[in-house]
């Protein structure tokens, strides 16, 4: 616990560190050149897609080009380890994820970067909501029912695929079974493509994962959705109630985007930036566009960016621990 407590203190310092350094020219004269998005993952992709949406907006605010890179690999760290070395001068900026954030730290045993120290947080900027999903021959129709059912079944007996082991779907229901003290087998596929394709052939009886791929399938039917892993229900699924409205208070594993520049960047540079995407998040055409994306909004602050991973530590920690997962 000490140990804990130790961690999260030094996360709340070294986000803060950058906030505070170096004032003077550099938001008079910021940009005057092309500005780099590095995004982690392949394109067409969510996180992708989010990318280009920060970069067309900044681009149309400043007047100057900003640019996706598309740098994958490594679950996000390959893209993240060049922004973290790249010069700290608000031209290289990276669109991360939680994995990027957060999780990653977890999972695996050669971190090419500090997901603390080796960024200055500059905005939230989208989520998106795993979905509890089963074949509609499961005779559940709720959370609850699921949890009971997966009891009743003996533990194990009731499987869940998710496309990654440490995946934000995985974690999710690790985080459920932890909460509501049940268990069931993780069936590990290489993406969501193919656990949604045994999920409507009926090979695995129940998912977690990102709602994107399932949801045309949730709403013909071909599929039922139990909950929605979002802290507030899904404006796309405003009918299915949340997983923490359903008796399980404080469950919210919706995973989250933001953007971050290299630790050192000044901090009128960050404040600029942060400015820029708090409004961006704000505005209805670029809502109109995350949602088409299949995310949501969240918008924050760098201050609010800096907390939200410090309490998301605390969070992702405990659940792996108690999901004995080991860094590969």
């Amino acid at each position: 616990m000490t140990k804990t407590l130790r961690r999260r203190t030094a996360i709340g310092a070294a986000l803060a560190t950058p906030l505070l350094a170096r004032h003077g020219w550099a938001q008079s004269t910021y940009p005057n050149k092309q500005i780099r998005v590095v995004v982690p993952f392949a394109p067409a992709g969510t996180t992708d897609l989010l990318g280009r949406i920060a970069a067309q907006y900044l681009t149309d605010q400043w007047g100057q080009t900003v640019v996706v890179d598309n740098k994958s690999g490594a679950g996000g760290n390959v893209g993240a380890e060049i922004v973290a070395k790249a010069p700290a001068d608000g031209y290289t900026l990276l669109l991360g994820t939680v994995g990027t954030a957060v999780t990653n730290q977890f999972l695996y045993k050669n971190m090419p970067y500090d997901s603390v120290k080796s960024f200055a947080p500059v905005a939230l900027f989208g989520e998106v909501a795993n979905v509890l999903a089963v074949h509609p021959t499961m005779p559940v129709k709720t959370a609850k029912e699921y949890v009971d059912y997966c009891k009743a079944q003996g533990p194990g007996k009731v499987s869940f695929g998710s496309p990654a082991i440490g995946g934000t779907g995985h974690l999710a229901m690790e985080y459920f079974q932890s909460l509501a003290g049940f268990k069931v087998e993780h069936v590990v596929y290489r993406g969501s493509s193919l656990v949604l394709k045994d999920l409507l052939a009926g090979h695995i009886p129940s998912t977690m994962d990102n709602l994107p791929p399932y949801l045309s399938h949730i709403q013909s039917g071909t599929l039922r959705a139990l909950g929605v892993s979002s802290g507030k229900r899904w404006f796309a699924l405003p009918d299915v109630p949340t997983i923490a409205e359903q008796g399980y208070a404080g469950f919210d594993a919706a995973p989250w985007w933001y953007v971050a520049a290299p630790a050192g960047t000044p901090a009128d540079i960050v404040k600029k930036l942060s400015d820029a995407l708090v409004a961006a998040s704000k505005n209805p055409d670029v809502i109109k566009k995350i949602r088409d994306a299949g995310a949501a909004e969240l918008g924050g602050s760098s201050e609010d960016l800096a907390k939200h991973m410090t309490s998301e530590y605390a969070k992702w920690k405990k659940v792996v621990d108690a999901a004995k997962l080991e860094p590969q």
